[in-house]
């Protein structure tokens, strides 16, 4: 019996690691699919090469794809500030990042289909505060009938599944997956800015260090982190 594939979206973060780590222990065969796209964070990347290093993917291909020539994010344009004052009901931060979730996954259905992968692993959550359009459950549905119909293998019948195991998850719950999979959580980068050590204010490393301490887990907090 052939081994499934799986195309896992790593960044370097808690989420993508804890989905690739549920592919792996599921029985498929993992390519890490990481992006270069002019992010201040970069540190991530050096995470992404760690991780897949550490759960031995079978491949891990990192492509270059500039979002920073257009902005629109604090992430990708070092005029705007990161959010540091805590996470604000109903409201998209400008951590947004235009398009970006959408070019991934199609970049990601372009060598789901070259490699024979059966799906695309996302680490994508909605119960995150940020509310993004791109990591919405009706966005994930949508995205997936376009799939279906934009490939050889969709429209014969055998579309790549995009697949979202830690959409409805609070985030104890995935850093307890995390630890139940003996993900390296210290060697994960959540923190938004494009600095060396973690800043412990930015919204991601709030909702990072918030479930930690949840779980006990105070030694993996930002502060800690690489």
């Amino acid at each position: 019996m052939i081994q499934p594939t799986t195309i896992a979206l790593l960044s370097g973060g808690i989420d993508s690691a804890t989905a690739a780590g549920i592919a792996l222990e599921a029985g498929q065969k993992v390519i890490g699919l990481s992006f270069d796209y002019g992010q201040r964070h970069r540190k991530e990347l050096e995470a992404a090469d760690t991780l897949a290093e550490y759960l031995k993917l079978e491949d891990h291909i990192t492509i270059e794809i500039n979002l920073s020539y257009w902005g629109g994010s604090s992430l990708t344009d070092e005029s705007k500030k990161i959010p540091t004052k805590g996470i604000q009901k109903n409201i998209i931060p400008n951590t947004y990042v235009p398009g970006r979730n959408t070019i991934f996954v199609a970049i990601g259905l372009s060598l789901a289909e070259a490699r024979g992968a059966t799906r695309i692993a996302l680490g994508i959550n909605a119960m995150d505060y940020s509310g993004y359009p791109d990591c919405r459950p009706d966005y994930l549905q949508a995205y997936q009938q376009l799939a279906n119909l934009s490939n050889k293998v969709g429209r014969d019948g055998k579309g790549i599944e995009l697949w979202a195991p830690l959409l409805h998850w609070e985030k104890t719950k995935i850093f307890r997956e995390a630890l139940r999979l003996k993900i390296p959580i210290e060697k994960t980068w959540s923190c938004y800015k494009g600095e060396s050590k973690a800043c412990g204010e930015c919204d991601s490393c709030r909702i990072r260090d918030q479930a930690l301490k949840e779980i006990g887990r105070l030694d993996l907090c930002s502060s800690n982190n690489l």
